[in-house]
């Protein structure tokens, strides 16, 4: 037993009987929207996920524990915490478990704990990936890095467009990580469908998804893959509006300092004010559009290893 893990009951039920289940942050609570719309989009997600048939299991540390499966009071607890939760990746788990503190988990710290409680499938909004001007600044997700060697599969809206997405496919082609797109060609940039990088694989069905996670693990080879799920059609934002956006959001991170674990938070936010709201509504949209798909992945993997 893992002295630092926590499982709730139900997730731990849903594991032992082979019931599918979906992993979830918690950074979205705490750093990806403001109160009280954090509380009511991760317990919507929960939601969706059940009514799509599989158990959620949101991950969050708490006092020193990373909890798998964490109640709706906790939730609230983070929602109103907010930003003076930490943004726990992993460099910052040995310190906040050790010290007995809260922590809200990135995609890297939520990987962790899911394997470690045998979950195998984790529905998000975006992964981080390479930042723009990474070639002199070297500031690249952790998350890229844990894909590689994590078995977890992470099914997302792509990376967010505030990065340098063709680095970001780079990276992840160098680490041998799987870029599948769930009826599409094209990589989607989180708040738009398409980004012109192409991914590497396109999956039609949860029944394929399941199939290629299953034949990774069998073959006994490491690492998550990354299945990127479009936006759907009537939430996304123009293209043209959102590179200029976000260009106006990284110019004024730029001025004003911003950089490491708390740019993206930043950059999100300025991009919040800059579209009047819009871009809100369409993370939580595609958010809600993840959770259901992780949901007919999680149990088309149940039914085909039954």
């Amino acid at each position: 037993m893992n002295p630092y893990l926590f499982v709730s009951d139900e997730v731990r039920e849903a594991i032992t009987h082979k019931q599918p289940v979906v992993a979830l942050e918690s950074t979205i609570i705490s750093h990806g929207m403001p109160y009280p719309q954090n509380v009511e989009t991760a317990l919507l997600v929960e939601k969706t996920v059940r009514e799509n048939g599989a158990i959620p299991a949101t991950i969050a540390i708490l006092h020193g524990k990373m909890c798998v499966g964490i109640s709706p009071e906790q939730i609230e607890y983070l929602g109103k915490k907010g930003l003076s939760v930490h943004k726990a990746s992993r460099r910052d788990l040995p310190v906040l478990l050790a010290r007995g503190e809260d922590g809200a988990t990135t995609v890297a710290t939520t990987m962790i704990a899911a394997q470690l409680a045998g979950i195998r499938v984790f529905a998000t909004g975006g992964v981080g990936g390479v930042h723009r001007g990474a070639e002199t600044t070297m500031d690249i997700s952790a998350d890229l890095e844990e894909l590689s060697q994590t078995d977890v599969s992470v099914i997302c809206a792509g990376a967010k467009s505030i990065l340098d997405l063709g680095l970001t496919l780079e990276y992840l082609e160098t680490k041998g990580v799987p870029v599948i797109g769930y009826r599409t060609d094209v990589l989607p940039a989180f708040y738009c469908r398409k980004s012109g990088f192409g991914v590497d694989y396109r999956l039609d069905t949860a029944e394929e998804i399941a199939a290629a996670i299953h034949a990774k693990e069998s073959a006994g080879l490491k690492g998550g893959m990354l299945i990127t799920n479009p936006i759907p059609e009537e939430y996304a934002m123009p293209e043209e509006k959102m590179n200029a956006c976000i260009s106006q959001a990284i110019e004024s991170a730029n001025q004003n300092g911003i950089k490491g674990k708390e740019l993206t938070p930043f950059l999100l936010d300025k991009i919040k004010n800059l579209t009047g709201g819009e871009s809100l509504e369409a993370n939580i949209k595609l958010v809600l559009n993840n959770a259901r798909l992780g949901a007919a992945v999680a149990k088309a993997l149940s039914t085909l290893e039954a």
